[in-house]
């Protein structure tokens, strides 16, 4: 029999109002949150952790995937671009992609795709600096915990944190929890992915004088990816990471507390246990820093409007607010519809980033930062726009878009 036991009445105070709420600080986070305040609405941005950049930043997942299709085309413009070179502002850590950012010719772009490797402490912090300017609100250590509805709209987010338990009254709200927390919570349809997540516990290590990213366990990148004058550290660096689960019968959800932190207790073991093989031949080999958060790629996302398959490569989309190509292979190139951004159940909700609506074989194109920063970009501006996303104004959005750089179609000039 299940136990449980009764709660006292709540009257939770009002500690807060914006027009647009962010869910998560990730990538998609950031783009909307920067896309909604440029467009003049007053934002107030979630993060659950103490730090900009989710997966990208505390995760170490520092490999800034391809903008472009593998064939010398960049698809990626707009907010995508803009964070990359953000994310570079310092210098890069690896990879720094010459070819697109200093004029070079068709033949080198096709060689060395529009990739690179990033510092994620001087990501996090200059992206954190620029929300400031922007004027957003950002409330660290801050987790949405449940939403109130009216007349199928999100009226107020209510969400816990040091001071307690309180509500923030929303016009809207972008779900960047890469969860589908929101979604979630307000009685939107979603899905989990059916194959689970696999163990991975990316860390920076010390040893010969260097400090090295090590991608341990499923290592976003594969070799065509390497850029033609990659240097032997870099070439080796990423012949050594593993591109399987850290233990291929471990399979988590994402969306189970308790076994995350299974998960993440799990992921530890195995580098620690790596840690202690390299100690044994190198008494300098050290950590630097590890994953802060687990490396949850695929969980639950929403039902949306529309849900978009891998197999509409290069497919005309007369919602487009976007494309991307895919980080795996070259050639694809993927028009992404506001469709998938939005329910009907929820008129003033939308979804970025991993939460969008899309197949399970398109999530693993969708997931990564380029597609993170375009749909959190096309979410942030239609919530500049207004609160009622299955009637927005496509056409007025799309104008939005594209003053902005990005580019909306594949056969579409730039």
């Amino acid at each position: 029999m299940e136990k449980f036991v009764f709660e006292r009445k709540r009257k939770t105070t009002i500690a807060l109002s914006c027009d647009v709420l962010v869910a998560g600080g990730g990538i998609a986070g950031i783009a909307a949150a920067m896309a909604a305040a440029r467009g003049g609405k007053n934002v107030v941005l979630l993060e659950r952790e103490y730090l900009l950049g989710g997966l990208a930043t505390l995760g170490l997942v520092t490999i800034y995937l391809p903008l472009c299709d593998g064939k010398g085309n960049q698809l990626v413009f707009g907010i995508g671009e803009e964070l990359l070179k953000l994310s570079i502002e310092h210098g890069a850590e690896a990879n720094y992609p010459s070819a697109w950012l200093d004029g070079g010719s068709l033949e080198e772009r096709i060689k060395n795709r529009y990739i690179t490797q990033f510092n994620p402490h001087l990501f996090a912090l200059r992206a954190e600096a620029l929300l400031k300017t922007l004027g957003v609100t950002i409330l660290y250590g801050t987790l949405a915990c449940a939403v109130t509805c009216e007349d199928e709209m999100i009226t107020s987010v209510i969400v816990e944190n040091k001071s307690g338990r309180s509500a923030i009254a929303v016009q809207s709200v972008i779900d960047c929890t890469g969860d589908a927390d929101i979604c979630h919570m307000s009685g939107a349809k979603t899905v989990l992915h059916e194959g689970g997540n696999g163990l991975a516990s990316w860390y920076y290590y010390y040893s010969g004088g260097k400090v090295t990213l090590k991608m341990f366990g499923l290592a976003d990148i594969v070799p065509d990816q390497m850029p033609q004058n990659a240097g032997s550290q870099e070439k080796d660096q990423y012949k050594a990471s593993k591109v399987e689960s850290l233990d291929k019968n471990h399979r988590f959800s994402g969306v189970d507390g308790e076994e995350l932190s299974r998960a993440v207790i799990a992921a530890h073991g195995k580098m620690y246990e790596d840690i202690l093989e390299h100690r044994k031949t190198d008494n300098s080999y050290v950590p630097v820093t590890i994953s802060a958060i687990p490396l949850v790629r695929m969980s639950r996302r929403l039902v949306g409007a529309y849900t978009m398959d891998d197999t509409e490569n290069r497919k005309y989309m007369p919602d487009s607010i976007g494309m991307t190509g895919d980080w795996r292979k070259r050639g694809p190139a993927y028009e992404i519809p506001f469709r998938t951004l939005y329910c009907n159940e929820v008129k003033n909700l939308l979804a970025a980033g991993r939460d969008i609506s899309v197949t399970d074989t398109m999530w693993e194109i969708t997931r990564v930062i380029p597609a993170c920063a375009v749909t959190g970009e096309a979410a942030g501006t239609a919530a500049a726009i207004g609160n009622n996303f299955p009637k927005l104004d496509i056409a007025e959005l799309q104008k939005r878009l594209t003053a902005q750089n990005v580019k909306l179609h594949v056969d579409s000039p730039h």
